[in-house]
């Protein structure tokens, strides 16, 4: 559906130039659902703005569905308003003199898109149906919460049948409570539409609850592109396993093969690493086990003086010393410890092991 080839974008500043993206390749399939998440400054937005044809790239192609929009080799250009596309701000840009249905309406009735007087009708309230919106039809925008003009906003790109949807950071501005109603909501609705999304987040939580696939994005670069348990549980860079969550990290030293001298101590670890080499270890919180000790045990098994602990409802998240390390896990249940030690375990095929960098 989306096809890019070496991407670059710069933008000047004062003394110079900012490379935005850097000969940047992606593929996004029919039907996908397909989230771009980095930190700000990593050119999440250029990119989506790229494709939506509101920022022309310095090189490269962007293709939508086999049709160039944007190339340097033949030199191509299409409109953003011919490129048949919906898109979402961060902002709604919901205009406040005009009801729900006429702010969903006037791009059919008035834009580059606009149908016939006949249709508009029926696509307005098919698409408010689908945000669930018909009772709200005749409510001037201006009375509505946050919530319900994000979902203006969706209707509105829903409502021209775009076969590409794009949306730049579009739940920023709700509340956590809202975030968790409204991301569901548009997940739903792309499903149920066949539409292809390619949508911007600064949230790792949000990327992996709507995506099919995640492209991890940093300074203009692709770090990963995967589904979302596979960045979680396979990452391939140190930074890409820290982005999606917490990790505690330990230097290690290969002694021999499959086994790597730690801080904490000996971990066995599935790496091929040969003995000398320089690691980073490292596993999440939840893949801490805690375990009754057993003095004939073998492997990644630790004890550990207990430092603190908070409910979260759902599970404790307690905090560690082993040796002089400090290590963060989480459990359902956090039993009695006697002078408060615990006895850990982390299996081996839950730690990740990366080369160390200096």
């Amino acid at each position: 559906m989306i096809s890019i080839r070496n991407l670059t974008k710069e933008f000047p500043v004062s003394g110079g130039k900012v490379a935005a993206l850097k000969n940047l390749h992606l593929e996004v399939s029919e039907g996908e659902f397909f989230v771009i998440v980095g930190a700000s400054g990593s050119g999440k937005t250029t990119l989506l703005r790229c494709v939506a044809g509101l920022e022309v790239p310095d090189g490269g192609e962007i293709c939508i569905a086999g049709r160039a929009v944007a190339s340097d080799s033949p030199p191509t250009w299409v409109p953003s308003q011919q490129r048949r596309l919906g898109m979402v701000f961060q902002s709604y840009a919901v205009w406040p003199h005009l009801t729900v249905y006429e702010n969903v309406a006037l791009p059919l009735a008035e834009g580059a898109q606009r149908i016939a007087r006949s249709e508009v009708d029926r696509r307005v309230r098919e698409a408010l149906r689908l945000a669930q919106l018909e009772q709200l039809a005749e409510r001037s925008a201006t009375l509505l919460s946050g919530g319900q003009q994000q979902r203006v906003a969706l209707a509105r790109a829903i409502a021209v049948n775009p076969r590409l949807l794009l949306m730049d950071e579009p739940l920023s501005n709700l509340d956590a409570r809202l975030r968790e109603e409204v991301r569901g909501k548009i997940r739903e609705l792309a499903k149920e539409l066949g539409s292809t999304v390619l949508y911007v987040t600064h949230d790792q939580v949000e990327a992996m609850a709507v995506s099919d696939k995640i492209a991890l994005m940093q300074l203009g670069e692709l770090l990963q592109v995967g589904a979302p348990m596979e960045l979680y549980r396979s990452p391939r860079r140190a930074e890409v396993a820290e982005f999606f969550g917490q990790v505690n990290w330990v230097p290690g030293r290969i002694v021999e093969p499959g086994v790597a001298e730690t801080p904490i101590g000996r971990l066995r670890i599935q790496s091929s690493a040969r003995p000398g080499d320089e690691v980073l270890v490292g596993f999440r919180p939840e893949c801490l086990s805690i375990v009754e000790d057993d003095p004939g045990a073998q492997g990644n098994l630790f004890h550990a003086a207990l430092r603190s602990s908070t409910f979260l409802g759902d599970q404790f998240v307690y905090s560690v010393m082993v040796r002089d390390r400090l290590l963060v896990g989480k459990s359902r249940i956090l039993p009695l410890c006697p002078n408060g030690r615990l006895c850990l375990r982390v299996d081996p095929a839950e730690l990740l092991v990366f080369p160390q960098t200096r």
